[in-house]
């Protein structure tokens, strides 16, 4: 289960900071999995990211999250790329993703189905609009278990 206080504290502690870098701050995660607890940075810049880009990023923000003090469990703090299929969390997320094509899981089925693929028509607060099989599904976010874009291989 995610924390999106600590998330935010800890966007907006980071994101001009990796932004001067030169790359996007796409999104914050703080997750216990199992035992452990783990704050994963996701970072883009329009050509991709490789290893040598996380590394110069957690150099940078270690330090501020040590002195900051935002978590008092110890974590695991990864610094990565969003992947080529990213997570659609936030509204710019989505934005960035209208025209393109989706896939969402849903907590419970709509046209008899848990998981839809489309392209994104519409995004709002409220609900999304894909297209899917040359049909428009009207979902409500409430319905959403996650989402994620999709990559044409």
């Amino acid at each position: 289960m995610a924390d999106r206080n600590i998330e935010k504290k800890v966007e907006e502690l980071l994101k001009k900071k990796i932004e001067d870098l030169g790359y996007d701050l796409y999104d914050v995660e703080y997750l216990k999995e199992g035992k452990d607890y783990h704050l994963c940075i996701y970072i883009d810049k329009p050509n991709g990211i490789d290893i040598s880009d996380c590394e110069k990023v957690n150099e940078l923000i270690d330090p501020i999250l040590d002195e900051a003090d935002y978590i008092k469990e110890q974590y695991f703090l990864e610094v990565s790329s969003p992947g080529l299929e990213k997570k659609l969390r936030k509204t710019e997320h989505y934005e960035k993703q209208l025209g393109g094509k989706i896939e969402i899981s849903l907590y419970s089925k709509i046209e008899n189905q848990k998981v839809l693929q489309g392209v994104l028509k519409e995004y709002n607060d409220d609900y999304l609009i894909i297209e899917s099989d040359k049909k428009e599904i009207k979902v409500d976010l409430k319905q959403i278990a996650s989402a994620k874009s999709v990559y044409n291989w």
